[in-house]
This record gives structure tokens, C-alpha cells and sequence, in this order.
């Protein structure tokens, strides 16, 4: 069973930086995807990046290109997101998501086979 849990989150004043991280337990191939979402209160949930554990491209969303970096760690089994020069409009629960259903690695499928609890960012003007 697979198995997600997130860290990292928290509160930062606007152009402040964080980085969320991903344990990830229990896949048994490689590469593996993994994605990032997030969602705010009222708001639909939406995909920031997608990236792969043992090797493979990463894709960002509009919204967080040139602000967002991906660092997947395959030894550790570990899938960072870097969020620097963060805005109001990024506060939301973020969650990471794995194994996309249809086998399509992107931001834009929002049917993933397993998700992690979430963890909160705050950002203050």
C-alpha cells in the first residue's frame, strides 16, 4: 500500500519561501509519478507540478512557473517542492498526490490513486 505523508507547510509573509515535502512509501516501480496540489477554501483543487521519483521530466503549472521547483530524491524517497517569492493567492492546503489513473503525469489530471493529508500554507500580505 502506498503511502504519502507531508511536511513542511506553514506561515510565511508575502515573497517569502517554503519547502513542502513528500514521503513516499510502499511504490514498487520507477520511475514514479508524483504530483503536488493544492486547494483553497471555496476553490477547486489544482495541480502545480508533477515530477517523478528515479528519473523523468517535471511539469509546472501556470502558476508556478519561475517561482516553484521540484526536487525529487530518489534514495530517499522523498518529492520537495520549493516555493519561493510566495503571494496571498498561494494560501491553500497542499497535497501530494501519486500513480495518476490513465498513467498521464500531469498537473492537469486531477484522478491520482493515492493522496497524502495535506498540509497548510498561509501567506500574509
Amino acid at each position: 500500500q502506498v503511502q504519502l505523508v507531508e511536511s513542511g507547510g506553514g506561515s510565511v509573509q508575502a515573497g517569502g519561501s517554503l519547502r513542502l515535502s513528500c514521503a513516499a512509501s510502499g511504490y514498487t516501480y520507477s520511475p514514479y509519478c508524483i504530483s503536488w496540489f493544492r486547494q483553497a477554501p471555496g476553490k477547486e483543487r489544482e495541480g502545480v507540478a508533477t515530477f517523478y521519483l528515479g528519473g523523468g521530466k517535471s511539469t509546472y503549472a501556470d502558476s508556478a512557473k519561475g517561482r516553484f521547483t521540484a526536487s525529487p530524491d530518489s534514495a530517499r524517497n522523498m518529492a520537495s517542492l520549493h516555493m519561493n517569492n510566495l503571494q496571498p493567492e498561494d494560501t491553500a492546503m497542499y497535497y501530494c498526490a501519486a500513480e495518476p489513473l490513465g498513467g498521464y503525469c500531469s498537473p492537469t489530471n486531477t484522478d491520482w490513486n493515492y493522496w497524502g493529508q495535506g498540509t497548510q500554507v498561509t501567506v500574509s500580505s
